[in-house]
Formats: structure tokens, C-alpha cells, sequence
């Protein structure tokens, strides 16, 4: 019987494709030479295909029986678990590639043979993908992509197999061609990293499908069979649209509304990035989400421009500078990956507790507001830390789980990350405050374990009903002060309340006081408390920041 595209094979395709990627990751990365020589192609694409098999196998668990394991749910959850969590252009185009298999699988009306689908669905994978790159050229992923695409729509049958098998061999013939397409390919000695990529995700369901087992047969003039160019050489690859002139890739996501108006608005949104820099793609899901990624120096008026559209949120940030450095001092190879030694990774809510950590030292993940954090963003969080040795700081007890489980995943890859229980960003904070870099890593994680734990967390809520605590009944307006998570302290204002938790948090000693100002809270509020405690306690020392968290007027930690 021959094969057809329903939600099991999407699911082991994904699986496939993945494993084949983690596989020669290394080996793509090595080759990264356009449109920027950062060595991080690989990593990129495995990052973002782990992050659509992260919403496949979420769909499937969240839904064990019905029509939402079906093959256009899944196909969905595949395409936007990739626009997601998309990493650097190559991702971008990935995601592209499996929006087009989303959307061809959507179009289905009646009995429409398996090798028919997916024809179509890389035809509108290859128009998506070049409409989403504001300058193309011959030599790179979308090469590739548009070979394979030909050919699946030149199979001449209506078989799975037949048009997957037809699809993958032209892509092998389109990333061996792009080494004489780009003369930066051909300097280095290299095909297009991200081409090969695309290659291994495309063979990996031919493999599938045609029962074939085994590793990926690799193109001729792929990685493993030629040295790249080391040094210099390397580096003076140029830039998409011509221009070495540009320091930093930025990325983030982007609400728009999916009104009329949004092809005007993201139109509007390439052209102002554009101006500002090059390798610029801007991609959606139809339903008011996109993915924004341009190379550019002035890093805050790419945001401004996402910002004059929609809400930019899961910004990510990346120096060339940083990358290339390493490229020169490390060559080709697996410490590519890496820009520095040592690197303390702090889960946030909000951009000012962000702001906050950054200043301290810390790579930051900002907690997205509308879903919890899941192992895949912890997983390309540390990945974007481009560090060796990870200490990963959860910052809520809940989350521990999630990073052990994002910890494994990154030790599997040859990064090193430990992680440091932290159940507040105050215990990861005072964990960061001793984080010393030329201290022994052991010595160092032992350290700051014990900065955490020895730092006690509170803070402030004010009821909305009525209540029986520990303490007492309480009426809507009172305040609760709330620690280790019980209700402490019942208080008729904020000021009042801060007062009593910090007398009640101190009993067990402390020498340090830090106050966290809530979302709308008075300045005032906290400088009356910092007056308050110096006078009552004036064998501590009082520092006040403005966190701008949402669930606690006043977040108290005592050190």
C-alpha cells in the first residue's frame, strides 16, 4: 500500500528530519559562509525544527483523541511551532517550508492523492519563502528549495514516494550547483549551509517514505567532503544586498492584527528595515503573528518599526562582531558555536525585571504573557548565549522541570549548562550577585546556589474577596503579605504592609533588604519603606528597583 500524508507521518517525518539535523549540525555550521559567516546555520535550523516538533507532540498530548490529531492540526501546529521559535534567516525559511505543507494540506477537498499534496505544498513553500526575503539570489536555500520544488511538480505521479524521492534528489543537485552560484561559496569551498539543510530535512521524508534506512546521502560538495577556507577568507563573505557594514541580526515576533490592512502594514514594516539594513524577511501565519529577522546597526529603531505596526515581543539580539571573533580564533569546527567561555542564563516577566538582570550580567529570556515557558525557548535561549558553560537561573520553582528537561537537551548538543533552583528573580539576583567567572565552574555554581537559597522572597497582593488566611479572615481591599506561600501578614495599605512583611521576613536575621516595585506602583511607596526600615533596622541596607512585575504590588527579598 502506498504511503499517505496523514498526522503519523508528519509526526515521524518531523522526528526524521530532526535527528538528521542534529546529526550533521556541526557540519552545516562549519560551512556557514552567506549571507554572514557566523557559523550557526545548523544550530539554527535544529533549534527551529525542535520547536515544531515541541507543538506537534503538545497538540498530540493535549489532545489524545478527536479531530484535533488529525493531519491538518497537525500540519498547523507544525508550521507555527516553527514560525515560533525560528531561528536566524535560515529558520525563517524553514518555517516557510512547512507553512507551505500546512497550508496545501488545509486545501484539500476530497479524495487528492498524498504525492499531489505534497507538490503543492512545496510550490507554495518555494513562493512563500521568496516573498518573505526582501533580496534574493541564485546559490542559496531558496535554490534549492525551487529545484526541489520543480521537481516535485515534474514527478509525473500521484505517489508519496514518488514525488518525495524526485524532490529530494533534485535538492542534492541544487545544493552541490550553489557552490559555482555565489562567489563566496565558491572562495570557501563550500555548497550554501542552509541549502544543505533544507536538503536533509527533505531527504529525511524520502527516507521515510521509500522505506529507505539510514543515514542521509549527503551531496558530493557537501561539508564533509572539502575543508572551508579558514582566517580571513571566511570573513569576507558579504552580507545579503552587498554590504559588510552592518553589526547586529535582530529577530523578534510580531502581533498585528489580521485585519485588511496587514499586507499594507508588513509591507510598509520591510520597506522601513530595508532602509536600515539587509537580509531582511517578515512572515506570518495568517492569523496575526509573524517573525521578523533583519541584519541592521541601529538595533532600537528595528524594534521601533515593529513597534509602529504591532507588539514586538521575544526580541533576540546578536553582534557579528562577537561570532566572527570566535570563527578567527577557533576556526572551523565545533567551537564555533561558542563566543565565550562562561554565561548565566535569568528567566524574567517583563521588560524591566529584564532590563534589571541584563545590567547584573545575565543573557535574559523574557516570560512570554500569554503561555507558559516550555523547554524549547529555554533550549534556544541557551543556544543564543553562544556560551560554553551555562548556569541556568529558573527563577520560579514551577519551571525547574522545564529547564532540567532544556538542560538535558543542550548537554546532548556539547554545551554544558547546570541549573540553580531559584524560585523568585530575587533568589536569582542574589545568585547573579556572586557569579564570578574567573572562579573555578564548580566552585562557582556551589556559590551561587547558596546566595539563592539563602535569600527569602515576599510579597505584596491586595485581596479582591473576601477570605480566611492563616492570619485571620480578610476583606476585599485589605493587603496580604504573603511569604514562602502563605498569607504572613494582613495590613490596611500597601505602606503599612510593606512595613509589617519586612519586620516579620527580618526575625530570622538579614543584612541585606531588596524591594521590587510592582506595575503601577508609586515611586514614593517604596521610598517611604526604604525610610521606614533604615530607621528600624539600621544594621541593613536597603536597595529599591523598579520591577514592573504584575502579580505582587511589592516583591521583598531578605539576604
Amino acid at each position: 500500500m502506498p504511503p499517505i500524508l496523514d498526522s503519523a507521518l508528519l509526526t515521524g517525518w518531523t522526528r526524521a528530519a530532526t535527528q538528521a539535523l542534529e546529526r550533521h549540525r556541526a557540519e552545516i555550521d562549519r560551512i556557514n559562509v552567506f549571507p554572514v559567516p557566523d557559523g550557526d546555520t545548523g544550530t539554527n535550523l535544529l533549534l527551529t525544527m525542535r520547536a515544531a516538533t515541541e507543538a506537534v507532540l503538545r497538540v498530540l498530548r493535549d489532545n489524545a483523541d478527536g479531530p484535533a490529531r488529525g493531519v491538518a492540526v497537525v500540519a498547523g501546529a507544525l508550521a507555527r511551532g516553527a514560525l515560533v521559535g525560528a531561528r536566524g534567516n535560515s529558520g525563517v525559511i524553514l518555517s516557510q517550508v512547512l507553512r507551505g505543507v500546512a497550508d496545501a494540506v488545509a486545501a484539500v477537498v476530497g479524495p487528492t492523492p498524498a504525492g499531489a499534496v505534497l507538490a503543492d505544498a512545496l510550490g507554495r513553500a518555494h513562493r512563500l519563502a521568496t516573498a518573505a526575503v526582501t533580496r534574493p539570489r541564485e546559490g542559496t536555500v531558496l535554490s534549492v528549495l525551487g529545484a526541489a520544488a520543480r521537481a516535485a511538480a515534474a514527478a509525473g505521479s500521484d505517489r508519496l514516494d514518488d514525488v518525495a524521492c524526485a524532490a529530494a534528489e533534485a535538492a542534492a543537485g541544487a545544493v552541490q550547483a550553489t557552490t559555482g552560484q555565489l562567489p563566496e561559496l565558491a572562495r570557501a569551498g563550500v555548497v550554501d549551509a542552509g541549502g544543505l539543510g533544507l536538503y536533509l530535512v527533505l531527504d529525511a521524508l524520502a527516507g521515510l517514505v521509500s522505506g529507505r534506512t539510514g543515514t542521509a546521502r549527503l551531496p558530493a560538495t557537501g561539508a564533509p567532503a572539502r575543508q572551508p577556507a579558514r582566517g580571513r577568507d571566511v570573513l569576507v563573505a558579504e552580507r545579503e544586498g552587498g554590504s559588510p557594514g552592518y553589526d547586529y541580526e535582530v529577530m523578534y515576533l510580531l502581533e498585528s492584527p489580521a485585519d485588511d490592512r496587514v499586507d499594507e502594514r508588513m509591507g510598509a514594516l520591510r520597506g522601513e528595515l530595508d532602509a536600515l539594513g539587509d537580509c531582511v524577511s517578515v512572515v506570518g501565519d495568517g492569523d496575526g503573528l509573524w517573525n521578523v529577522h533583519v541584519h541592521c546597526s541601529d538595533v532600537g529603531a528595528a524594534i521601533e518599526a515593529g513597534l509602529a505596526v504591532g507588539r514586538p515581543h521575544r526580541i533576540t539580539v546578536i553582534r557579528f562582531a562577537d561570532q566572527a571573533r570566535d570563527a578567527l580564533a577557533a576556526g572551523a569546527g565545533e567551537t564555533g558555536r561558542f563566543v565565550r567561555d562562561r554565561a548565566v542564563l535569568m528567566v524574567v516577566a517583563g521588560a524591566e525585571l529584564a532590563e534589571l538582570a541584563r545590567s547584573a550580567g545575565a543573557a535574559v529570556l523574557e516570560r512570554p504573557r500569554d503561555r507558559e515557558v516550555e523547554a524549547c525557548d529555554l533550549v534556544a535561549a541557551l543556544a543564543g548565549t553562544r556560551a560554553r558553560h551555562v548556569v541556568l537561573l529558573p527563577g520560579d520553582g514551577e519551571l525547574t522541570a522545564v529547564a532540567e528537561q532544556a538542560a538535558a537537551v543542550a548537554r546532548r548538543d556539547g554545551q554544558e549548562v547546570l541549573v540553580v533552583p531559584t524560585a523568585s528573580v530575587l533568589q536569582g539576583l542574589a545568585a547573579l550577585a556572586v557569579h564570578d567567572p574567573q572562579r573555578r565552574a564548580g566552585d562557582d555554581v556551589v556559590a551561587m546556589a547558596e546566595a539563592a537559597a539563602g535569600t527569602r522572597t515576599g510579597g505584596l497582593v491586595v485581596a479582591e474577596s473576601e477570605a480566611l488566611t492563616w492570619v485571620g479572615p480578610c476583606e476585599p481591599g485589605d493587603v496580604l503579605g504573603i511569604s514562602d506561600g502563605e498569607v504572613v501578614v494582613i495590613a490596611p495599605d500597601l505602606a503599612v504592609g510593606g512595613l509589617w512583611l519586612a519586620h516579620r521576613m527580618l526575625t530570622a536575621g538579614g543584612e541585606l533588604v531588596t524591594v521590587l516595585l510592582g506595575e503601577g506602583a508609586d515611586d514614593a511607596l517604596a521610598d517611604g519603606l526604604a525610610a521606614d526600615l533604615r530607621r528600624t533596622h539600621p544594621e541593613v541596607d536597603v536597595v529599591v528597583h523598579r520591577g514592573g512585575q504584575t502579580g505582587f504590588a511589592i516583591v521583598l527579598g531578605v539576604e
